[in-house]
């Protein structure tokens, strides 16, 4: 096997030659280093070349001779004349990997892979075998993949499968080919408040008398036309579907329905609504329903409302506050209208035509039809008979049928169709994108379900207190993100108030929520959604939720003492500031000579002052004009490498790519002090 350090062998010559001048060493060791290279390129890839001579080349050098020769393969070899022409093949090779077979079947020159993996500081000749992590970084860099697997005889390298690459993200569609599209409302609130009935009434049918106690059970979508205006409805069995689909990156959602019973007021689920609503940055539109009941108090949930940041147009506010009673029908007219008036300043536009793209609301097997999908189409328009990729399912459209059970050709945008032809069920939130072929929708959803299953058993990684940075388009200001529970309400307000006295200009603290409770899995679900983090104050974790956050990967931190807290929150905001580096020049290096090997240029340098680190960085100065700023890849003094040269002493220097060294150029080297911020 071979080793990781060469041994430079050469005593025996250098004895013979101890009279000679350093000038004649150095050409007599370039002249050998070159004619092992011709040596092995007219044996071929047979591998009938020496690698052992590249290994022990440097032996033939006196100690002073530091400056001659860099490892080869530095950074320019295995470009050119031997790389192979066919890219894109796997290699099967049973252990042991030997370096000449190797070679043979990648179509190169045992010397070109010696080369490469002396960069790789693995010192073996044609005949040694290496290991299986390294014959794949060597096959990488030259185009092919390598399989430790049992070959078939006289088959050791065969094409790759053909790969499927996925759909395209639509890009900017011109202003020219986007239409109005119907709004996108969802319905949401406490259970019993009303949201069905209010869709029934638009519906004109009883949809909630067919759900087990008037409660719905799963996602209901449906289109309803009203004074030549269209809206599609969503009915959702609770903020957490809605949430679950914010958490798969479906955006939905144009406008959010509050529903509010005006005999109840603001309920904790309504109040869970109100917080996913803000996460997720849709308008909000408040319903407050029942207003037909004697006990009904319109007034009472308006302080609420404004309690929560929500203050009523008619109180000073910016909320539509619609009095509605799904009952009689009061004020359902008004609601419409405020619905059609916030389209029209959203200004929702889509391209009806090209590929249909759209969002898994519901999903279920139903007899008969087998899987099946309530689907808002958000882009395109799906037709009969098209096939489609939805996460890792794929289909063929059957059929598409209305939120009334009527067959329809084709859906457009801001329509929810169900579809029939899934081969398996899909999860709700999966995109639904209408594919060229059969064959590739079928080829795609293999190996998205093969990606899934290696990476089934890692843990997803999210936001961490102590490594949290914020996912942000270059430019923006980072926010950190933190639900927080505590045991009592007066712990929530005092937490809330330390944590919003911590003043920077560098970063916001945003707390989605804050409440008096244990940790459940709404909040879970909640801080998946929105990239937060979930503190607990004299709180628990429910067991149910504990899951949910190894399942969504959340960071869930629970504390007793409030400075902790408070110090902890601090020490996350500073994690999200990149640290600002400053430059320190720790030494300079001027090259006296230019030496040419097969593996590039090398500088000659010697130490004028200070010192030369093979950690840091160095950049090239020509007249006092930088010409080049990189890290190193060699570094040697006499035969070895080195990690530093002190002042006064010779070295050989080679910088990254950089190959145009030329005589009194200086070498300045510096590091880079990781300054931490401030708030």
């Amino acid at each position: 096997m071979a080793s990781k350090k060469a041994d430079g062998d050469g005593s025996g010559n250098d004895a013979g030659k101890a009279k000679k001048s350093l000038e004649e060493e150095k050409k007599e060791a370039l002249n050998l280093f070159e004619s092992e290279e011709k040596r092995s390129n007219r044996k071929g890839a047979k591998g009938k070349g020496s690698g052992e001579a590249e290994a022990s080349v440097f032996g033939h050098l006196k100690e002073d001779d530091a400056l001659a020769l860099s490892i080869p393969g530095g950074g320019e070899s295995g470009a050119g004349e031997d790389e192979p022409i066919v890219s894109g093949n796997v290699i099967n090779l049973k252990p042991p990997i030997v370096v000449r077979d190797l070679a043979e079947l990648m179509g190169i020159k045992p010397f070109k892979l010696i080369q490469d993996l002396m960069e790789l500081d693995v010192f073996a000749n044609q005949n040694q075998s290496i290991e299986p992590d390294i014959a794949v970084q060597v096959c990488e860099k030259h185009g092919f993949v390598f399989e430790k697997e049992k070959r078939e005889k006289g088959a050791g390298v065969h094409k790759v499968e053909e790969v499927i690459e996925e759909p395209e993200v639509p890009e900017v569609v011109e202003e020219d080919l986007l239409q109005f599209r119907p709004p996108v409302v969802t319905f949401m609130g406490h259970v019993d408040h009303g949201k069905t009935s209010l869709l029934d009434f638009y519906r004109g049918s009883r949809v909630v008398e067919g759900e087990a106690g008037g409660i719905t059970q799963h996602v209901g979508a449906y289109s309803v036309e009203k004074n030549g205006k269209r809206v599609a409805f969503i009915d959702t069995p609770g903020h957490e579907a809605f949430t679950e689909m914010r958490a798969r990156g479906a955006n939905v959602t144009d406008i959010v329905v509050l529903v509010v019973a005006a005999d109840d007021g603001l309920m904790p689920t309504t109040l869970e609504a109100i917080d996913h609503c803000r996460a997720a940055g849709v308008t909000i539109i408040v319903a407050i329903n029942k207003v037909d009941l004697p006990r009904a108090d319109v007034n009472r949930v308006k302080s609420q409302l404004q309690e929560r940041e929500l203050a009523p147009e008619d109180w000073g506010g910016s909320t539509i506050c619609v009095e509605v009673s799904a009952k009689t029908g009061q004020g359902l007219d008004d609601l419409f209208e405020m619905i059609g008036l916030q389209a029209e300043i959203l200004e929702l536009k889509a391209n009806p035509n090209g590929p249909a793209r759209g969002t898994v609301i519901e999903a279920r097997t139903e007899p008969g039809k087998g899987p099946t999908a309530t689907v808002m189409i958000q882009s395109g328009t799906l037709k009969t008979g098209v096939p489609f990729i939805c996460g890792n399912v794929a289909g063929k459209v059957k059929a598409l049928l209305d939120d009334r059970g009527n067959r329809v050709a084709d859906a457009g945008p801001s329509t929810p169709v169900e579809i029939v032809g899934f081969a398996d069920v899909p999860n709700v939130g999966d995109e639904l994108v209408q594919m060229e072929s059969d064959r590739l929708a079928k080829k795609l959803s293999e190996e998205r379900r093969e990606t899934m299953r290696q990476t089934k058993l890692q843990p997803k990684q999210r936001s961490a207190l102590e490594t949290l940075f914020a996912n942000i388009e270059e430019g923006n200001r980072p926010v950190l993100k933190i639900i927080l529970k505590c045991d009592v309400q007066g712990s929530v307000e005092a937490i809330t108030g330390s944590l919003r006295e911590i003043k920077s200009e560098k970063i916001s603290l945003d707390i989605i929520r804050g409440d008096a409770g244990p940790i459940t899995e709404s909040d879970i679900l909640l801080a998946s959604a929105s990239d937060a983090i979930v503190i607990g104050f004299n709180t628990k974790l429910e067991n149910k939720a504990v899951p949910v956050a190894k399942r969504e990967g959340v960071q869930v931190k629970l504390y007793s003492i409030i400075y902790e807290l408070i110090d902890q929150v601090k020490d996350a905001m500073l994690g999200m500031l990149a640290p600002e580096s400053r430059e320190q020049i720790i030494g300079h290096a001027e090259v006296r000579e230019v030496f040419k090997t097969s593996s590039g240029r090398v500088g000659g340098c010697y130490v004028t002052d200070g010192r030369i680190n093979r950690k840091a960085r160095a950049r090239v100065l020509r007249g006092k004009l930088p010409v080049y700023d990189g890290g190193f890849v060699t570094l040697r003094r006499f035969k070895d490498d080195v990690d530093e040269v002190r002042n006064g002493l010779e070295c050989g220097i080679k910088l990254g790519d950089f190959n145009d060294y030329m005589k009194d150029d200086v070498i300045e080297c510096y590091e880079l002090e990781r300054v931490e911020q401030t708030l």
